[in-house]
Formats: structure tokens, sequence, C-alpha cells
């Protein structure tokens, strides 16, 4: 499919007056990063995410048809024009995190709507309300904005629906990957679950730079119901954004080499994904993590997300690891926060493990279990 599939052009904003829509999507786990793109958002190098399940964001989009023509409205004829026009011109919508409004959240939605409106050329006829809040906190390195911008693409998707009520599923989530791509990257491998690759590869069958797809090859029983317990060192907002830190990799001396890599490492893990060797898994998972790191470091201006704890965190876990035979692994995204991954079977001696040894090393002792989740739902509004 090209982005020319995904342009709306037969529609009816007649049928639908008002109403909302609500969505709870989760948020992802990138096991083989993606750090470095071309626009509009464009990966450098293709990406593999588990979907994770406890870790969501809930989004209600509220809309109402924009009316037309005026009601008493005072002023003079040339007035009243121009007051029409600009609101047929523009994208009106308040939006609310946590209860509150939130004026600071408005340009980022703002540049959303301008990116996607070729695709979805209605969003101009509708007053939109938008309501979120998250599971987890917001911008400390846990893939907000994937979990946020994915919600509010499937939103965006719905209302396409009630528009034209021919699209088909799996259509559906093509495109509400391909737009929540144009609001954040890693946004497009929060869709479905539970395994979702995202840019062209050779070895992945089906993948795309437009929107993420489900990992296409039978997963080995040792990665069934995998845990993803998340650590949280430091709940406050990072101090580089992830948009910063993506746009520093266009002049990184080690870009190359590093897009080289990973694509390397997805060919490696679509292997270990099918066999199960749990072993070569950690290998990958762990020097993916370190090297999204090393190229914060390396960038110019060169910044550091980890904190102390976090270090300490995964020097607990080698040292576990190497004395038990475990196959306990952890992974970061771009945050100071660690992900420790570990298969179901181990759940009770890792869980021991997580709380005696590492949550003293997480703020206020915060640390949140997750898993190996089935991808976004559709909640009602009733």
């Amino acid at each position: 499919m090209t982005e020319f599939d995904f342009i709306l052009n037969d529609f009816d904003t007649s049928k639908v007056s008002n109403g909302s829509v609500t969505w709870k999507t989760p948020s992802n786990i990138a096991l083989v990063k993606y750090w470095g793109k071309q626009e509009p958002q464009i990966p450098e190098n293709a990406s593999i995410s588990f979907t994770l399940d406890a870790c969501f964001t809930l989004t209600t989009l509220e809309y109402k048809l924009k009316k037309h023509q005026p009601e008493l409205v005072s002023g003079s004829h040339n007035e009243m024009l121009n007051q029409v026009q600009h609101d047929e011109s523009c994208f009106n919508f308040e939006i609310y995190f946590e209860g509150e409004k939130k004026e600071d959240f408005k340009p980022k939605i703002q540049q959303f709507f301008e990116r996607i409106e070729q695709y979805v050329p209605f969003l101009k006829d509708f007053d939109f309300v938008i309501k979120s809040r998250n599971s987890f906190p917001h911008s400390s390195g846990i893939a907000s904005s994937a979990s946020g911008m994915s919600a509010l693409a499937l939103c965006v998707m719905s209302l396409e629906k009630e528009l034209n009520s021919t699209i088909s599923e799996e259509y559906f989530n093509k495109k509400a990957s391909f737009l929540a791509r144009l609001g954040s990257g890693s946004a497009c491998r929060s869709i479905e679950g539970e395994l979702i690759v995202w840019g062209n590869h050779s070895k992945i069958k089906g993948s795309s730079n437009l929107f993420g797809v489900k990992f296409p090859y039978k997963i080995h029983k040792n990665f069934k119901n995998y845990h993803d317990t998340i650590l949280l060192v430091d709940e406050g907002e990072k101090q580089v954004s992830s948009t910063v830190g993506h746009q520093l990799m266009y002049n990184h001396p080690f870009a190359k080499q590093r897009f080289q890599q990973a694509n390397e490492n997805i060919s490696k893990i679509s292997e270990v994904l099918q066999d199960g060797n749990l072993k070569e898994f950690i290998a990958i998972v762990e020097s993916e993590a370190l090297s999204l790191h090393a190229m914060m470091m390396t960038s110019n201006p060169y910044f550091i997300l980890m904190k102390p704890n976090t270090l300490k965190i995964i020097n607990k876990v080698w040292e576990f690891r190497a004395k038990t035979n475990s196959n306990i692994c952890f992974t970061l995204d771009a945050g100071a926060n660690v992900h420790i991954l570990f298969p179901e079977k181990e759940k009770e001696t890792v869980n021991n493990f997580i709380t005696s040894k590492l949550i003293q090393y997480c703020q206020e002792n915060h640390y949140i279990c997750d898993r190996i989740g089935n991808g976004a739902k559709r909640l009602s509004n009733n």
C-alpha cells in the first residue's frame, strides 16, 4: 500500500451530527529500537516491539458538526462572513489530560491534525473535545506519546467509520497505524499485538515504513505471556524529548553504523522469536538498549537519560542472572526507567527478586507489573 490508499475521498458529514468515542490503547516496548527518522515520520531502520497491557492511555474524542451558518451574531456582514470562513478553515479542539485543560498540549495535536488532514479531510468539519488519561507517568520514558497518539488516531478512525461504513477491519487498523505514525513514530506499533514490526525489512513479510504490521511468523511458546515489570527510577519528565533525540541523529558520527546494526538485529531476533532461543534474545535486547543510549551519549550535543539507579539495577540483573541462570533481562526506552523482561515460567522467582532487591532503586518504590497485550480496545461510551 502507498499513502495515497489512505486518502478518504467519499464521505458525507451529514450522516453524523455529534457523538463520542473512547479507545483504550497500550504503550509498547521496543526490543529492537528505532532512533532516527526522515520526514514525514519515516524510520531510518526497522523496529520490533512487544505490545503492553497495563500501561495504556484512555482517550475519549467528543465531536460535534460545525454550524456553517451563523445564528444571531452581531457585527457587519463582512465580519460575520470572515468569522464563518475562519471557523471552517481551522481545527477547533480542546484537550484535557487527567481532568485538567492542557493548552501546552495543543501545538502537538495541531501539528498532528495538519499532517493527517489530507487523509481525513473531515477534521475541519467538526468541533472536538479530547479527554485523555494515562495509567502511568506521562513523559517519563514509557512511550506515552505512542499510546496517546495511537488512541487519538483510533478515535479519528472511528469517526471515519461513521462517515464511511464500508471500510474493513484490516484497512481500519492499517490506516489507524498510518495516522498514529504521523503523530509519533512508535505510536504505529500500539494498534495491535502481540509483536509489531515497523519499517521495511527484507526478512519481515509485509513490513512497511508507513504502518506497523503484526509479526508474520509463528512465535515460539517461550515468548507467550512474556512479562515486563517497569521499574520507575524517575517518574519526572525526561530532560531531553525523544523528538529532539531523533533530530540529533541527522549528523551523528555513528548513525549509519547504528541503522545497519538495528536492521541486522531484526533479522536475528526474527529467528529467535521463532526458535525460542532465550539466551540469544537476551543478548540482542540488552545490546539494543545500551546502543540506544550510546547514541544519546555520543550525539552533539550529548546527553544522558539514565540515572545512577538505572545502572545499579542493570548490574543487579546481571549478577542475578549469572548466579541463577535465569532468563531475566532488561531493556530501556528513551528514559531512566528499566523494563525487566522475563518468561512466564520464571514469574515467581523473578518477582521475588524484583521486590526484594530492585524496587529499592525505584522512586518511592514505584513499579508497574505488565505483560504482553493484544492491542487497543474500543470501549462503550454508555
